[in-house]
């Protein structure tokens, strides 16, 4: 978004130059040494704030994997189009003698031309990315007719659109038993559709059942993977469920429409990893010291391994493994079967108050949540993010019992969240899913400062660590 607003204030000073120096300017020193009102001042802040909102009502900013070159190239010319007749309109009212007609015609011509360049680059290297192996998103395609198989054919025929996959959800039926032989076979029926979703990384479900015969498997289908906060794509746009945002695509020659309400995707995510990749690399310089303390003092404390590593349940059920500061005896998690009578948590989680695993050391680090910061490794890495739902055990995630709780897997798993600094081991299960339901709802790049820096006092105080 900074970036769009800044090829636009470029092209604006280019522009300037260009028609001004013809007129009263001959040179840049006296164009940059003219006096500026402040009341122009608020008026282009204006401008600037309405080009953003231009841009965005636009879906400029919004995940385009599946958007062809020449919409996206369609949408940035109404753009500029909308933004440079807001700047003349603008002009007009207010009376500024500087932008004039051919202004007007160079400042659309350079920026449109700028934008549709780093548009189309970013494309190039996006493709390049997903076809080798990076940012791919795993789909599970709902229907075996000729259309699914034409869809799952187009996506393996196209890599830099980053989609791998998984196989096909159906029941067998006379007219798909072609499916499989090209090494794509159906993994699930729609009967136990929901319980392949809880075990399985799916990322995006896209609907290709006929409608008029199947409506109410797909409309129930959409319906388990908004509940587990999964996106759906939909080869028609038969569906009229609330409270979701549609987005039409085409891919060649087939229409498809996206169901979901997702805010983590396109250019917002973008900035919310470029926190976390700065923040995760300072905050590892700074504590490098105190790490290392940690590192020699754990080393006297007990006998064992340093770090405490765990399969922990990340993005869409990906598993990968955490890292923390080892805080109970080496063979805790052999220990945990005999005192699973004494859990005093509620819901499928494990904690005891005064668990007798805990190292002296150990009780020290998780009181200050010292144990907490090699996991800034793992937000370098990209398996969690600073701020998110905490990643849990599979023992734990495996206890779950109802599919709405599942939805916080639909986003990446952060170190801190609303639970962190709403009380942490004293907030019932129940709430601590809301609050983490809670943050995916209302998710924005300000919410995640706004809790990284309550996360700070809130550790310092200690509340509710366990």
């Amino acid at each position: 978004m900074l970036f769009d607003l800044g090829i636009l204030a470029l092209s604006f000073v280019v522009a300037a130059v260009q028609i001004w120096h013809l007129t009263e300017f001959s040179s840049f020193a006296s164009f940059f040494s003219m006096r500026i009102q402040v009341q122009n001042m608020f008026l282009f802040l204006g401008i600037f704030l309405s080009w953003h909102v231009i841009f965005s009502a636009f879906g400029l900013y919004r995940s385009r994997r599946l958007a062809d070159r020449k919409q996206e190239i369609v949408d940035v010319l109404k753009a500029t189009g909308v933004s440079t007749l807001v700047l003349g309109v603008a002009a007009a009212i207010f009376r500024v003698k500087m932008i004039t007609p051919a202004f007007i015609a160079m400042f659309w011509a350079m920026s449109s031309l700028i934008l549709i360049l780093c548009r189309l680059l970013m494309r190039e290297f996006l493709a390049r990315v997903r076809t080798h192996g990076r940012n791919l998103r795993h789909v599970l395609i709902v229907g075996t007719n000729s259309r699914a198989l034409e869809f799952a054919r187009i996506i393996d025929e196209r890599p830099e659109l980053g989609y791998q996959l998984i196989g096909f959800a159906d029941e067998e039926w006379t007219g798909n038993r072609e499916c499989g032989r090209d090494g794509k076979s159906i993994v699930t029926g729609l009967d136990h559709f929901s319980d392949f979703l809880r075990e399985r990384v799916v990322d995006e479900v896209v609907i290709a059942l006929p409608m008029k015969s199947f409506y109410s498997q797909a409309a129930r289908i959409v319906g388990e993977c908004q509940e587990q906060g999964i996106v759906v794509r939909a080869l028609t746009s038969l569906f009229d469920f609330q409270q979701v945002g549609v987005i039409s695509s085409d891919l060649g020659f087939m229409h498809v429409a996206t169901y979901g309400s997702n805010p983590f995707e396109g250019w917002p995510m973008v900035f919310k990893r470029l926190l976390d990749i700065m923040a995760s690399s300072i905050f590892l310089i700074l504590l490098s010291p105190l790490l290392l303390i940690v590192a020699m003092l754990a080393k006297f404390d007990s006998p064992g391994p340093l770090f405490f590593v765990q399969e922990r349940v990340g993005l869409n059920k990906r598993k990968f493994r955490m890292y923390k500061f080892r805080t109970m005896v080496a063979n805790a998690e052999k220990q945990q079967l005999d005192l699973e009578k004494l859990n005093e948590a509620d819901g499928p989680v494990f904690k005891i108050k005064e668990d007798p695993r805990i190292t002296r050391l150990g009780k020290y680090l998780r009181k200050t949540s010292i144990d907490e910061f090699p996991q800034l490794l793992n937000v370098l890495k990209g398996d969690m993010s600073l701020v998110g739902p905490r990643p849990l055990p599979i023992r734990d995630y495996r206890g779950f019992d109802q599919d709405w709780l599942r939805r916080r897997f639909s986003v990446r798993p952060g170190i801190t969240c609303l639970w962190q600094i709403n009380g942490r081991s004293s907030v019932s299960f129940q709430e601590w899913m809301k609050l983490d339901l809670d943050y995916i709802d209302h998710w924005s790049f300000w919410l995640d400062v706004k809790v990284i820096a309550k996360t700070i006092p809130a550790v310092l105080r200690g509340t509710g660590a366990a």
